[in-house]
């Protein structure tokens, strides 16, 4: 329910008048019109174009060096009704490469719980309902041959494509041209990437590459963009990452790009909060004091698997005190969720194993015998944690090599990349030539850290 505070917080927002404004210094003269009804607008566009066509005079340069414009991005958020609170500022940092530049959201004064940081009107914001509803019929026959059970990111993707082929006439122009080119995410690493990661996180890394591949082939049946841009690698994964890496998930299940608001980072403890009214408005304020200078963030997804985050987005997430085990089970079972895999099943920084790992591999184990296998998930329904203590004692020795083993295989494939990775960087496979190398050298290390951790940690349970 919503508070008589949080009612005034957001009449605030919608009038401005918490709002300190920032006044354009420069005058952005190509103003296409951006309206709630955008679907007339495009679909002319759609006519035009359906014979040949032409790309505007100004496209968005999408190379992976190309500079981002993130100055004109703020006047072109004020023009089109975005209101940006008084210590808003947006600031760059170098990436693991050193050579591109990470931009984001940060606060230039101290500011208390509650402050209004962004609010961007319903019209800005793209989601994939009111893309389908505007690109229309001739996107169905795409949606038929995505083998995805979500198609609402597929038609951002269309609609990024769409607004990019537009050039300067789209709305959306100069923020599409203050996006990053360069991405670090498992849609853009090469094979060379994928054979350095360990087995957990490749094959998150390329279940992302594979939704891109079937993202492009669904293109063959849509004929309202060029053949140039469809048969673009750069083209279509530049739009696919846009997607991707910036959507957010809405309330009642549709996703969205929200310009300004994209620019917020991941924190495993937010700072922020993001909300949306009945009209889709959106609204930032923030939920705890923040220092001058330091980031604004909300969280991405689960800070205790890096591995996903670095597959999903390209960064890597090392502020949690605790990370999935990364123990994969092929199909797993009802009783298995509820015992906690995956996502309770941690290796902790400082070696600590969370009880689910024991329960989830303890519960595997007895599956040689079924009723004693039942006898335990009914202890742990039950809350019978005697009956479960006991079931640990007698099974310790074979749940205890069973993580044993785990562990030992991750260290050892990790042993294995780092000495191919040391072997490929002295015959000059260096970073130059592979820019993501550093940050998955990190994400190795990161894991190796851990799981060294663990294992001494199971050394002294027998010392």
């Amino acid at each position: 329910m919503m508070t008589s505070h949080r009612l005034a917080l957001i009449s605030s927002l919608l009038t401005g008048s918490s709002f300190a404004f920032h006044l354009p210094t420069t005058t952005i003269h190509r103003q296409p019109s951006l309206t709630n009804n955008n679907h007339n607008h495009h679909h002319h566009h759609h006519q035009q174009r359906s014979q040949s066509v032409t790309l505007h005079q100004y496209p968005i340069s999408i190379t992976e060096n190309a500079p981002r414009d993130t100055i004109t991005i703020t006047d072109w958020a004020i023009n089109y009704g975005i209101g940006l609170g008084d210590t808003f500022q947006l600031t760059a940092a170098q990436q693991d490469d050193a050579i591109h530049d990470d931009v984001y959201t940060i606060t230039s004064q101290p500011i208390d719980p509650s402050t209004p940081i962004l609010s961007i009107p319903s019209n800005v914001i793209l989601t994939g309902s009111m893309a389908r509803q505007e690109l229309g019929s001739q996107t169905f026959g795409a949606e038929d041959s995505l083998l995805l059970s979500d198609h609402q990111p597929f038609y951002l993707f269309l609609k990024v494509l769409t607004e990019y082929e537009l050039g300067d006439q789209s709305p959306w122009y100069y923020w599409l041209n203050s996006l990053p080119r360069y991405y670090s995410n498992g849609a853009s690493m090469t094979d060379f990437c994928f054979g350095c990661l360990p087995p957990y996180a490749a094959g998150l890394a390329l279940a992302e590459k594979k939704r891109y591949k079937q993202y492009v082939e669904a293109l063959s049946s849509i004929s309202f963009l060029s053949e140039e841009s469809k048969q673009s690698e750069e083209v279509t994964k530049w739009a696919f990452n846009v997607v991707f890496t910036r959507y957010m998930e809405l309330p009642g299940g549709d996703v969205a790009l929200v310009p300004m608001a994209d620019y917020l980072n991941h924190g495993a403890e937010p700072n922020v909060d993001i909300s949306y009214d009945e009209e889709g408005n959106c609204y930032v304020y923030s939920m705890t004091e923040v220092g001058a200078g330091e980031p604004l963030v909300f969280s991405y997804g689960d800070s205790t698997n890096p591995s996903n985050l670095l597959a999903r987005y390209g960064f890597l997430d090392e502020s949690s005190s605790a990370t999935f085990c990364k123990y994969v089970i092929e199909n797993p079972t009802f009783e298995m969720f509820n015992l906690g895999y995956p996502n309770s099943m941690y290796f902790y920084n400082d070696g600590g194993i969370s009880n689910e790992v024991w329960d989830v591999l303890l519960y595997e184990l007895l599956k040689v015998s079924p009723e004693e296998q039942q006898h335990f998930y009914q202890a742990h329904m039950s809350g019978d944690e005697g009956t479960k203590a006991s079931y640990h004692d007698q099974y310790f020795a074979q749940t205890y090599k069973s993580i044993t083993s785990h562990v030992d295989y991750i260290l050892n494939e990790l042993d294995e990349l780092g000495i191919g990775l040391e072997t490929q960087i002295a015959q000059g496979q260096d970073k130059k030539r592979h820019p993501r190398l550093p940050l998955i050298m990190r994400h190795n290390e990161f894991v190796k850290g851990t799981f060294d951790n663990v294992r001494q940690n199971l050394d002294n349970m027998y010392a």
